[in-house]
């Protein structure tokens, strides 16, 4: 299901229906380079709505709040870990009592104080999971940094860490973007006890097949749920093809949008996994 319209301001979370199963949200908002407030007030607007529809979990973008491509600002408009962007999504995830992806900042290490950071200083591509109380459950900092026609491998440092959380019946792993290609990634979330895996990106046109194969092969191959979010929104020298997508442990999708904002919603099974992979038990006939 596609919502096409996620950037006003929805109901509130008391309104929301209660359904069956799970709900994933992907806010799949509009990303204006460096324009830091407008991107974060669609980022809250969008966890409003998701929350109002009923979803248990809504995932953003990758470097929603300034622009994949604003190389540029990368230095300028970094933040702390305790800066304005995190703080914001956390209390809107306590606020509307929804867990909230808060897909990736440009995370200033140095001035970061609250968590771990795998460096004295420099600059790292950092994902938070808030859980629906706005407690801090995981920090993923991108660990394959792009370097093909892009700066982000000389501007920011890699991650290192590798975290799964629980949020309601799943057990959640964050990649991001270019770490899709690297599916060694998703073998160590998986044995870490993974079934969810949302992929905060910032995927370009031309690049849909790649973008569609290679988020479908990673929930087949794992036996589990694969969440793209991408971006909508062009930059000087690039455009976001959207098209995030919720696919299910067999690859099927179950949800999709085109490269407009959206915000896609799918029902989600927690015992759906545990069965395909009794069904179909690839992943133990692994010779490690």
């Amino acid at each position: 299901m596609t919502d096409p319209t996620p950037e006003p301001d929805g109901p509130t979370a008391d309104d929301r229906p209660t359904v069956d199963e799970p709900t994933i949200a992907l806010a799949q908002i509009r990303v204006e380079p460096g324009e830091i407030e407008a991107n974060v007030d669609r980022a809250i607007a969008a966890v409003s709505r998701a929350a109002a529809r009923g979803a248990s979990i809504v995932a953003l973008p990758e470097l929603f709040n300034v622009g994949y491509f604003a190389f540029d600002l990368y230095a300028r408009k970094a933040e702390p870990f305790e800066g304005e962007t995190f703080t914001r999504l956390r209390e809107a995830a306590a606020d509307h009592e929804i867990a909230v992806l808060a897909g990736s900042i440009v995370e200033d290490l140095a001035a970061t104080d609250s968590v771990e950071t795998p460096a004295d200083e420099g600059l790292a591509n950092t994902a938070a999971l808030f859980d629906a109380d706005g407690e801090l459950r995981l920090v993923y900092r991108k660990h394959h940094l792009f370097g093909y026609d892009s700066a982000e491998s000389e501007l920011l440092v890699p991650g290192e860490r590798i975290e799964t959380a629980s949020i309601g019946p799943f057990t959640v792993g964050v990649t991001t973007c270019y770490d899709l290609r690297f599916p060694e990634l998703y073998r160590e979330l998986i044995d870490a006890g993974a079934d969810l895996l949302l992929v905060p990106s910032a995927w370009p046109y031309p690049r849909i097949e790649h973008w569609r194969t290679l988020s479908q092969a990673r929930a087949i191959e794992n036996q589990c749920y694969v969440a793209t979010i991408n971006g909508s929104g062009a930059f000087d020298e690039a455009t976001l093809l959207g098209r995030s997508s919720v696919y299910d442990p067999w690859g099927v999708p179950l949800a999709s949008a085109g490269d407009d904002p959206a915000l896609v919603l799918a029902d989600v099974d927690p015992d759906r996994v545990a069965a395909v992979r009794e069904e179909f038990p690839a992943l133990a006939d692994r010779r490690l």
